[in-house]
């Protein structure tokens, strides 16, 4: 039976008795420690040694990281330790991470965040002032960065109890909306294949079949633009451009004079109002009528937001 792996990841002659600690605890919980020292890594002969620690955290599912006073041994990756490289390797992984930081260190950091910019400033708990700056990194991570103290062993222990029976609470909640979030992944998609097959049938066959030519013009997108538009809270329905513009002038909108007269060039067909000190423009592109003035053919995907536009302008006083 599979069990979690949980990577412990901190100095090593410092925190050794925490490790030991650990290491029964997650035993006694029944899932799998990972310790260096117990030679739960496997080690090749092709790469550095502290590369094949990096590459085991990808098998892991935890990671616990204890901050401790020691900075430890240098990574081979300038400026850091290798506990840190295996705390960042974690992150950039997106395992679920714990870290524990010894509570006079964790102290004595807030002491470094206000006199960081003083190089001659002293510190009691950390051997290297790099394990404030990488504590301060981890602080200000977005996500993942769940950070305690600790004294013992016992604090570390204790806290990771409630919270693994936190997660399989959870754990348990979610088993019976895994159903239903299957049920509604098998609905989208199914909704996606029909609206594709609605979608095919209509292009092979609007232009030629009088059915679903109907059936496009009763639920032609430029009725439901116009009505969007206008704030009109019930069906439009039109089929041609005169029966538009007398719906139109029902409303209070009347055809440009110079769209009536000079027009013929010009890509839209513009309707005025005037009302609550502003006028009105609708602009209804005359691309969506046919030579006799009916309304062409147009799916939803075929439909472009500039076809019909209403614009507004405040009147000066003059006007």
């Amino acid at each position: 039976m599979a069990k979690p792996r949980i990577f412990i990841s901190s100095t090593f002659y410092d925190l050794r008795q925490i490790r030991i600690d650990l290491d029964r605890f997650i035993k006694e919980m029944g899932y799998e420690g990972v310790l260096n020292e117990l030679g739960n890594i496997p080690y090749g002969k092709d790469e550095r040694l502290e590369e094949y620690c990096y590459k085991e955290i990808s098998n892991i599912d935890i990671l616990v990281s204890i901050i401790g006073g020691r900075y430890g041994s240098d990574s081979i990756y300038e400026g850091n330790s290798i506990s840190q490289i295996e705390l960042r390797t974690a992150l950039e992984l997106n395992k679920q991470v714990y870290v524990f930081i010894e509570k006079n260190v964790y102290a004595e950091y807030q002491t470094y965040m206000l006199y960081r910019e003083n190089d001659s400033t002293k510190y009691r708990f950390v051997d290297n002032i790099k394990i404030y700056e990488f504590i301060n990194v981890v602080e200000n991570l977005q996500s993942n960065n769940n950070i305690h103290g600790f004294e013992t062993s016992a604090d570390i222990t204790n806290y990771l109890k409630d919270q693994w029976a936190g997660l399989f609470q959870r754990f348990l909640q979610e088993q019976p909306r895994i159903k239903e979030i299957n049920l509604l992944k098998g609905i989208e998609n199914t909704s996606k294949t029909l609206n594709q097959l609605v979608n095919f049938l209509t292009e092979e066959r609007k232009d030629r079949d009088t059915a679903i030519q109907d059936i496009l013009l009763s639920n032609h997108p430029a009725m439901e633009e116009v009505r969007s538009l206008l704030n009109v809270n019930y069906r439009v329905y039109f089929i041609t451009k005169d029966e538009l513009s007398e719906w139109l002038s029902a409303r209070g909108y009347k055809p440009s004079e110079f769209d009536l007269l000079f027009g013929e060039d010009d890509p839209y067909y513009l309707y005025y109002q005037t009302a609550r000190k502003k006028e009105y423009t609708l602009k209804v592109s005359k691309d969506i009528f046919n030579e006799d003035g009916k309304l062409k053919v147009f799916t939803k995907d075929e439909w472009q937001d500039g076809y019909i536009v209403l614009d507004s302008k405040k009147l000066s006083k003059n006007e």
